[in-house]
């Protein structure tokens, strides 16, 4: 029987917590959990130390987990072995077989003891381990800057492991409350939600429809946003509230230069709706401050006018070139970009007004008389779920 392969993975930001610290460990090790379902797979925490055991055909799955797992700042395929220090020398020099075979020259050893008991401190521990690599001239030694770190780790059994895997950093999704995310088919409010989810908090996403005027393939590049950043948030829920007789609402009556903030607004009223009945705990935009028109911080103060939630803005002082580096390593940017334009985009007049005053604002919303209609919009909203278990069901579990 093949033996099980073993991933460590080193915990963040949750260990400074006090004492509720149990609670934020839980709360990581349940989506673990979550994320490997459907896959062989063992998961336990301990020491700060994040463990996943499971077979050769599970490894595909786990690291997929571990690449989108939020709270973690690390993590590697580990090498276990007993606590002798012949064990760890083979190991060591296993590792390094491995190093030199992917095109690494020089290496150092970095050893931790968390058993006290172990005869030998870290620095002893490195010197020796390193004896077999050194000998046969394997790899040079080289401590500042090698090719490869060899990590050494004694703790209940021995784990031996080469540089780590960077970690989704955070704290974990559950933790921070209950957002929902509007979210468009552009740049910015995929990776918004995703900062919101590196806070511990859970979000769901609407997404506003104006058919004929938006395509099916509008919308169905939101819905693939959504499963995208579900990878990272264990699941989302998204409605989709179509807004077109809310938008002719606007065009009829509505100042043009005030018509994508009216927009915004009555957008912000149908998301208060939404947020009554999922019991969210705020509202989270893809606004950066000065952006775009409706971006200025007088418009900005209008938007938020329109709900009593808390309207959270991650990439308020982000810039476009920041966005999309975090677009293109959590996945979103090429969905982003494909050529299909949000109703914003569509009906956006050519001269908007630039800092309007929410008292101003709220009287055209009040002569809007749109609330029967966002009302009415808001009871057609079609409700999808997107779960990171099914992607790894689908893609990743064995095949009967």
């Amino acid at each position: 029987m093949a033996e099980n392969i073993t991933y460590l993975a080193k915990l963040g930001e949750l260990t400074l917590k006090g004492s509720n610290l149990k609670e934020f460990e839980n709360r990581l090790t349940a989506n673990v959990k979550l994320y490997l379902e459907s896959v062989k797979a063992t998961v336990r925490l301990r020491a700060g130390r994040l463990y996943i055991e499971g077979p050769e055909e599970s490894c595909a799955a786990i690291e997929f987990t571990l690449q989108h797992l939020i709270g973690i700042t690390g993590w590697a395929r580990t090498t276990v072995c007993e606590k002798d220090i012949m064990a760890i020398r083979k190991a060591v020099y296993q590792e390094a077989v491995a190093a030199k075979e992917g095109g690494a020259k020089s290496f150092k050893i970095e050893s931790r003891r968390a058993d006290k008991n172990f005869p030998m401190n870290s620095y002893q521990i490195s010197c020796e381990a390193a004896t077999d690599v050194f000998d046969q001239g394997l790899l040079e030694v080289q401590l500042q800057n090698p090719d490869v770190i060899i990590r050494v780790e004694v703790r209940e059994k021995v784990f031996v492991y080469c540089d780590r895997n960077k970690g989704c950093r955070g704290l974990p999704v559950g933790t921070g409350g209950h957002g929902l995310l509007l979210l468009s088919g552009g740049l910015d409010s995929p990776v918004a939600g995703y900062r919101m989810m590196r806070r511990g908090m859970k979000v769901d996403c609407v997404y506003f429809h104006a058919y004929p005027y938006t395509s099916a393939e509008a919308q169905q590049k939101v819905e693939d946003l959504a499963k995208i950043i579900a990878r990272y948030g264990v699941d989302t829920h998204i409605n989709i509230i179509p807004f077109t007789e809310v938008q002719m609402r606007i065009r009829q009556r509505a100042p043009e230069n005030f018509s994508t903030l009216l927009l915004r607004m009555c957008m912000m009223r149908a998301a208060t709706l939404l947020a009554d009945r999922i019991k969210a705990h705020c509202l989270i935009s893809g606004e950066s401050l000065g952006q775009v028109a409706s971006q200025t911080v007088q418009n900005m103060a209008v938007t938020a006018s329109a709900s009593p939630y808390p309207l959270l803005r991650p990439l308020v002082g982000l810039d476009k070139e920041e966005i999309v580096e975090t677009a293109k390593a959590i996945g979103t940017y090429e969905t982003s970009i494909l050529p299909y334009e949000d109703c914003c985009v569509l009906f956006s007049p050519k001269h908007p007004v630039l800092r309007a005053s929410v008292e101003e604002a709220q009287r055209l919303y009040q002569e809007l008389d749109a609330e029967e209609l966002i009302q009415a919009a808001f009871n057609k909203r079609e409700h999808k779920r997107f779960s990171v278990q099914e992607y790894i069901t689908e893609n990743f579990s064995k095949k009967e």
